[in-house]
Protein backbone atom coordinates (compact mmCIF):
# COMPACT_ATOMS: atom_id res chain seq x y z
CA UNK A 1 0.00 0.00 0.00
CA UNK A 2 3.08 2.50 1.25
CA UNK A 3 4.45 1.59 -2.59
CA UNK A 4 1.20 2.31 -4.24
CA UNK A 5 0.94 5.67 -2.66
CA UNK A 6 4.87 6.69 -3.26
CA UNK A 7 4.13 5.86 -7.11
CA UNK A 8 0.60 7.74 -7.66
CA UNK A 9 1.49 10.53 -4.97
CA UNK A 10 1.08 13.57 -6.81
CA UNK A 11 -1.96 11.90 -8.01
CA UNK A 12 -3.72 11.99 -4.78
CA UNK A 13 -2.18 14.85 -3.69
CA UNK A 14 -4.45 16.28 -6.52
CA UNK A 15 -7.67 14.38 -5.63
CA UNK A 16 -6.87 15.12 -2.08
CA UNK A 17 -6.56 19.39 -3.29
CA UNK A 18 -10.15 18.80 -5.72
CA UNK A 19 -11.67 17.38 -2.38
CA UNK A 20 -10.10 20.70 -0.31
CA UNK A 21 -11.28 22.96 -3.02
CA UNK A 22 -14.64 21.79 -3.42
CA UNK A 23 -15.08 22.32 0.27
CA UNK A 24 -12.93 25.43 0.88
CA UNK A 25 -15.38 27.09 -1.61
CA UNK A 26 -18.73 25.71 -0.81
CA UNK A 27 -18.04 27.32 2.97
CA UNK A 28 -16.95 30.91 1.33
CA UNK A 29 -20.29 30.70 -1.59
CA UNK A 30 -23.17 28.69 -0.47
CA UNK A 31 -24.12 28.89 -4.53
CA UNK A 32 -21.35 27.14 -5.16
CA UNK A 33 -22.65 23.80 -5.88
CA UNK A 34 -25.39 24.92 -7.35
CA UNK A 35 -26.54 22.88 -10.71
CA UNK A 36 -25.64 25.96 -12.45
CA UNK A 37 -22.24 25.89 -11.50
CA UNK A 38 -21.73 22.46 -11.06
CA UNK A 39 -22.93 21.97 -14.92
CA UNK A 40 -19.86 24.55 -15.98
CA UNK A 41 -17.24 22.89 -13.91
CA UNK A 42 -18.59 19.47 -15.69
CA UNK A 43 -18.41 21.20 -19.03
CA UNK A 44 -15.18 22.96 -18.94
CA UNK A 45 -13.65 20.12 -17.47
CA UNK A 46 -14.38 18.12 -20.31
CA UNK A 47 -12.81 20.96 -22.21
CA UNK A 48 -9.76 20.87 -20.53
CA UNK A 49 -9.78 17.04 -19.77
CA UNK A 50 -9.67 16.37 -24.18
CA UNK A 51 -6.62 18.32 -24.67
CA UNK A 52 -4.45 17.53 -21.14
CA UNK A 53 -5.28 13.93 -22.27
CA UNK A 54 -3.40 14.62 -25.52
CA UNK A 55 -1.32 16.92 -23.89
CA UNK A 56 -0.19 13.97 -20.93
CA UNK A 57 1.02 11.88 -23.98
CA UNK A 58 3.15 14.51 -25.86
CA UNK A 59 4.76 15.61 -22.73
CA UNK A 60 5.25 12.23 -21.62
CA UNK A 61 7.68 11.84 -24.58
CA UNK A 62 9.75 14.75 -23.72
CA UNK A 63 7.44 17.31 -26.39
CA UNK A 64 4.98 19.67 -25.65
CA UNK A 65 2.46 20.88 -28.09
CA UNK A 66 1.61 24.49 -28.21
CA UNK A 67 -0.85 24.40 -31.46
CA UNK A 68 -3.99 22.91 -29.74
CA UNK A 69 -5.61 26.10 -29.23
CA UNK A 70 -5.12 26.83 -32.83
CA UNK A 71 -6.18 22.85 -33.98
CA UNK A 72 -9.12 23.22 -31.84
CA UNK A 73 -10.40 26.42 -33.66
CA UNK A 74 -9.96 24.85 -37.09
CA UNK A 75 -11.01 22.32 -37.02
CA UNK A 76 -13.87 23.62 -35.06
CA UNK A 77 -14.19 26.00 -38.19
CA UNK A 78 -13.71 22.86 -40.78
CA UNK A 79 -16.88 20.91 -38.87
CA UNK A 80 -19.13 23.79 -38.92
CA UNK A 81 -18.50 24.53 -42.68
CA UNK A 82 -19.10 20.99 -43.00
CA UNK A 83 -21.96 20.51 -40.82
CA UNK A 84 -24.21 23.46 -42.64
CA UNK A 85 -22.98 22.12 -45.91
CA UNK A 86 -24.89 18.68 -45.31
CA UNK A 87 -22.27 16.39 -45.03
CA UNK A 88 -23.70 12.69 -43.67
CA UNK A 89 -23.41 13.10 -39.78
CA UNK A 90 -21.41 9.84 -39.86
CA UNK A 91 -18.88 10.84 -41.99
CA UNK A 92 -18.93 14.40 -40.71
CA UNK A 93 -17.74 13.08 -37.31
CA UNK A 94 -14.99 10.89 -39.25
CA UNK A 95 -13.62 13.36 -41.61
CA UNK A 96 -12.96 15.87 -38.26
CA UNK A 97 -11.23 13.10 -36.29
CA UNK A 98 -9.23 12.03 -39.11
CA UNK A 99 -8.39 16.08 -39.72
CA UNK A 100 -7.59 16.34 -36.11
CA UNK A 101 -4.85 13.16 -36.14
CA UNK A 102 -3.74 14.67 -39.12
CA UNK A 103 -2.66 18.55 -37.71
CA UNK A 104 -1.08 16.32 -35.21
CA UNK A 105 0.92 13.93 -37.10
CA UNK A 106 2.06 16.99 -38.84
CA UNK A 107 3.27 18.17 -35.75
CA UNK A 108 5.07 15.16 -34.48
CA UNK A 109 6.47 14.52 -38.01
CA UNK A 110 8.22 18.06 -37.45
CA UNK A 111 9.37 16.98 -34.24
CA UNK A 112 10.36 13.12 -34.94
CA UNK A 113 11.40 12.85 -37.64
CA UNK A 114 12.59 16.50 -39.29
CA UNK A 115 13.66 16.86 -35.43
CA UNK A 116 12.82 20.40 -35.02
CA UNK A 117 12.61 21.17 -31.17
CA UNK A 118 9.17 21.18 -30.08
CA UNK A 119 8.65 24.02 -28.74
CA UNK A 120 9.43 25.80 -31.60
CA UNK A 121 7.69 23.37 -34.32
CA UNK A 122 4.54 23.42 -32.48
CA UNK A 123 4.96 26.99 -32.17
CA UNK A 124 5.17 27.33 -35.62
CA UNK A 125 2.31 25.30 -36.66
CA UNK A 126 0.07 27.20 -34.03
CA UNK A 127 0.54 29.98 -36.05
CA UNK A 128 -0.04 28.19 -39.07
CA UNK A 129 -3.45 26.33 -38.39
CA UNK A 130 -4.97 29.87 -36.68
CA UNK A 131 -3.93 31.08 -40.38
CA UNK A 132 -5.68 29.03 -41.77
CA UNK A 133 -8.88 29.26 -39.69
CA UNK A 134 -8.64 32.80 -40.09
CA UNK A 135 -8.27 32.40 -44.20
CA UNK A 136 -11.07 29.66 -44.73
CA UNK A 137 -14.08 31.88 -42.44
CA UNK A 138 -12.94 35.39 -43.76
CA UNK A 139 -12.38 36.62 -40.45
CA UNK A 140 -15.93 35.37 -39.55
CA UNK A 141 -17.49 32.60 -37.26
CA UNK A 142 -19.19 30.50 -38.93
CA UNK A 143 -22.88 30.74 -37.19
CA UNK A 144 -25.88 28.76 -36.87
CA UNK A 145 -25.05 25.06 -36.90
CA UNK A 146 -27.91 22.95 -37.49
CA UNK A 147 -29.13 21.12 -34.20
CA UNK A 148 -28.67 17.38 -35.19
CA UNK A 149 -24.33 18.06 -35.70
CA UNK A 150 -25.03 19.83 -32.32
CA UNK A 151 -26.15 17.05 -30.51
CA UNK A 152 -24.21 14.42 -31.71
CA UNK A 153 -21.90 15.13 -28.90
CA UNK A 154 -23.70 17.43 -26.24
CA UNK A 155 -27.62 16.01 -26.16
CA UNK A 156 -28.23 15.97 -22.11
CA UNK A 157 -27.89 13.05 -19.84
CA UNK A 158 -28.81 14.72 -16.96
CA UNK A 159 -29.64 18.04 -15.35
CA UNK A 160 -25.71 18.83 -15.36
CA UNK A 161 -24.43 16.33 -17.93
CA UNK A 162 -24.23 16.23 -21.44
CA UNK A 163 -23.22 12.90 -23.48
CA UNK A 164 -19.70 15.05 -24.34
CA UNK A 165 -18.80 13.60 -20.27
CA UNK A 166 -19.20 10.17 -21.62
CA UNK A 167 -16.84 11.06 -24.74
CA UNK A 168 -14.48 12.81 -22.11
CA UNK A 169 -14.61 9.14 -19.96
CA UNK A 170 -14.42 6.94 -23.22
CA UNK A 171 -11.64 8.60 -24.18
CA UNK A 172 -9.48 8.79 -21.40
CA UNK A 173 -10.18 5.06 -20.86
CA UNK A 174 -8.90 4.38 -24.13
CA UNK A 175 -5.70 6.61 -23.79
CA UNK A 176 -5.63 4.74 -20.47
CA UNK A 177 -5.04 1.46 -22.20
CA UNK A 178 -3.04 2.50 -25.02
CA UNK A 179 -0.36 4.12 -22.30
CA UNK A 180 -0.10 0.98 -20.19
CA UNK A 181 -1.26 -2.03 -22.00
CA UNK A 182 0.44 -1.64 -25.15
CA UNK A 183 3.70 -1.72 -27.43
CA UNK A 184 3.25 1.82 -27.79
CA UNK A 185 2.35 3.27 -24.50
CA UNK A 186 5.94 1.20 -23.69
CA UNK A 187 7.93 3.41 -26.60
CA UNK A 188 6.30 6.04 -25.28
CA UNK A 189 7.62 6.10 -22.14
CA UNK A 190 10.92 5.03 -22.90
CA UNK A 191 11.36 7.89 -25.40
CA UNK A 192 10.58 10.53 -22.48
CA UNK A 193 12.86 8.57 -20.02
CA UNK A 194 15.59 8.47 -21.98
CA UNK A 195 15.32 9.28 -25.86
CA UNK A 196 18.72 7.77 -27.25
CA UNK A 197 18.44 4.82 -24.89
CA UNK A 198 15.12 4.45 -26.59
CA UNK A 199 16.16 4.41 -30.33
CA UNK A 200 19.58 1.76 -29.34
CA UNK A 201 17.41 -0.75 -27.97
CA UNK A 202 14.68 -0.55 -31.09
CA UNK A 203 12.28 1.96 -30.05
CA UNK A 204 10.86 3.52 -34.01
CA UNK A 205 10.87 7.30 -32.30
CA UNK A 206 9.85 9.26 -35.18
CA UNK A 207 6.98 7.19 -35.72
CA UNK A 208 5.65 7.01 -32.48
CA UNK A 209 6.10 10.57 -31.90
CA UNK A 210 4.35 11.06 -34.93
CA UNK A 211 1.39 8.62 -33.77
CA UNK A 212 1.20 10.10 -30.23
CA UNK A 213 1.14 13.77 -31.82
CA UNK A 214 -1.83 12.63 -33.19
CA UNK A 215 -3.36 11.02 -31.07
CA UNK A 216 -2.74 14.38 -28.70
CA UNK A 217 -4.73 16.55 -31.44
CA UNK A 218 -7.88 13.98 -31.55
CA UNK A 219 -8.44 14.69 -27.96
CA UNK A 220 -8.37 18.19 -29.29
CA UNK A 221 -10.55 17.66 -31.99
CA UNK A 222 -13.19 16.20 -29.72
CA UNK A 223 -13.11 19.07 -27.63
CA UNK A 224 -13.84 21.29 -30.65
CA UNK A 225 -16.52 19.10 -31.75
CA UNK A 226 -18.03 19.60 -28.10
CA UNK A 227 -17.75 23.21 -28.51
CA UNK A 228 -19.32 23.43 -31.74
CA UNK A 229 -21.96 21.42 -30.31
CA UNK A 230 -22.26 23.86 -27.53
CA UNK A 231 -22.50 27.11 -29.07
CA UNK A 232 -23.67 26.20 -32.31
CA UNK A 233 -20.66 28.03 -33.97
CA UNK A 234 -16.67 27.30 -35.63
CA UNK A 235 -15.15 30.75 -34.08
CA UNK A 236 -11.67 31.17 -35.81
CA UNK A 237 -10.75 33.32 -32.37
CA UNK A 238 -11.67 30.67 -30.10
CA UNK A 239 -9.14 28.65 -28.36
CA UNK A 240 -6.31 31.10 -27.54
CA UNK A 241 -4.57 30.44 -24.73
CA UNK A 242 -5.78 26.95 -24.51
CA UNK A 243 -2.51 25.56 -24.76
CA UNK A 244 -1.85 27.17 -21.09
CA UNK A 245 -4.89 25.23 -19.88
CA UNK A 246 -4.25 22.02 -21.18
CA UNK A 247 -0.85 22.20 -20.09
CA UNK A 248 -1.84 22.95 -16.44
CA UNK A 249 -4.08 20.01 -16.09
CA UNK A 250 -1.32 17.59 -17.30
CA UNK A 251 0.83 19.19 -14.49
CA UNK A 252 -1.69 19.19 -11.92
CA UNK A 253 -2.25 15.96 -12.52
CA UNK A 254 1.59 14.53 -12.02
CA UNK A 255 3.03 14.31 -15.49
CA UNK A 256 6.41 15.27 -15.03
CA UNK A 257 6.98 18.23 -17.84
CA UNK A 258 10.46 16.74 -18.18
CA UNK A 259 8.75 13.48 -19.93
CA UNK A 260 9.15 9.88 -18.74
CA UNK A 261 5.97 10.08 -16.39
CA UNK A 262 2.30 11.03 -16.02
CA UNK A 263 -1.22 9.03 -16.53
CA UNK A 264 -4.45 9.83 -17.24
CA UNK A 265 -6.22 9.56 -14.07
CA UNK A 266 -4.45 12.12 -12.66
CA UNK A 267 -4.73 14.48 -15.87
CA UNK A 268 -8.73 13.88 -15.12
CA UNK A 269 -8.43 14.90 -11.28
CA UNK A 270 -6.17 17.92 -12.82
CA UNK A 271 -8.64 18.80 -15.56
CA UNK A 272 -11.79 18.85 -12.92
CA UNK A 273 -9.38 20.63 -10.64
CA UNK A 274 -8.51 22.94 -12.76
CA UNK A 275 -12.35 23.90 -13.46
CA UNK A 276 -13.25 23.56 -9.69
CA UNK A 277 -10.81 26.21 -9.25
CA UNK A 278 -11.59 28.78 -12.24
CA UNK A 279 -15.41 28.51 -11.90
CA UNK A 280 -14.81 28.90 -7.65
CA UNK A 281 -12.43 32.32 -8.47
CA UNK A 282 -16.04 33.75 -10.27
CA UNK A 283 -18.44 32.81 -7.57
CA UNK A 284 -15.77 34.60 -5.59
CA UNK A 285 -16.42 37.77 -7.88
CA UNK A 286 -13.02 37.80 -8.86
CA UNK A 287 -12.04 39.42 -12.64
CA UNK A 288 -11.74 36.63 -14.65
CA UNK A 289 -8.90 38.77 -16.44
CA UNK A 290 -6.93 37.35 -13.23
CA UNK A 291 -7.83 33.79 -14.54
CA UNK A 292 -4.71 34.14 -16.76
CA UNK A 293 -2.37 35.08 -13.46
CA UNK A 294 -4.10 31.39 -11.88
CA UNK A 295 -3.13 29.56 -14.79
CA UNK A 296 0.44 30.62 -14.72
CA UNK A 297 1.11 30.31 -11.16
CA UNK A 298 -0.98 26.88 -11.00
CA UNK A 299 1.46 25.51 -13.87
CA UNK A 300 4.96 27.04 -11.94
CA UNK A 301 3.47 25.81 -8.89
CA UNK A 302 2.79 22.04 -10.19
CA UNK A 303 6.54 22.05 -11.85
CA UNK A 304 7.87 22.87 -8.43
CA UNK A 305 5.65 20.31 -6.39
CA UNK A 306 7.87 17.96 -8.92
CA UNK A 307 10.84 19.12 -8.07
CA UNK A 308 10.07 18.89 -4.42
CA UNK A 309 8.33 15.52 -4.47
CA UNK A 310 11.25 14.09 -6.79
CA UNK A 311 14.11 15.54 -3.81
CA UNK A 312 11.76 13.50 -1.22
CA UNK A 313 11.56 10.09 -3.24
CA UNK A 314 15.44 10.49 -3.52
CA UNK A 315 16.29 11.05 0.06
CA UNK A 316 13.56 8.24 0.74
CA UNK A 317 15.23 5.94 -1.44
CA UNK A 318 19.07 6.80 -0.18
CA UNK A 319 17.69 6.51 3.79
CA UNK A 320 16.12 2.69 2.55
CA UNK A 321 19.53 1.77 1.22
CA UNK A 322 21.31 2.50 4.37
CA UNK A 323 18.64 1.00 6.84
CA UNK A 324 19.13 -1.89 4.40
Amino acid sequence: MKALYRKYRREWSALLALIVTIVLFSILESSYLSVANLTTIITQAVTYGLMGIGMTCVIITGGIDLSVGSALALVACIGAQLAKAGVPIPIWVVVCLAMGFVFGAINGFLVGVLKLQPFVATMGTMSIYRGVSYVITGGFPVLSVPRDYRNVFNFQITSTMTFSVVVFLVFAVIMTIVLKKTKLGAHTYAIGGNEDAARLSGVRVGRTKVIMYGLALLGTTLAGLVQVGRLGTGDPSTGQGYEMDAIAAAAIGGTSMAGGRGNIFGTVIGAILFSALKVGLIVMGVDTFYQYIVTGVVVIFAAYLEIVQGNMMQKGSKNEVRVK
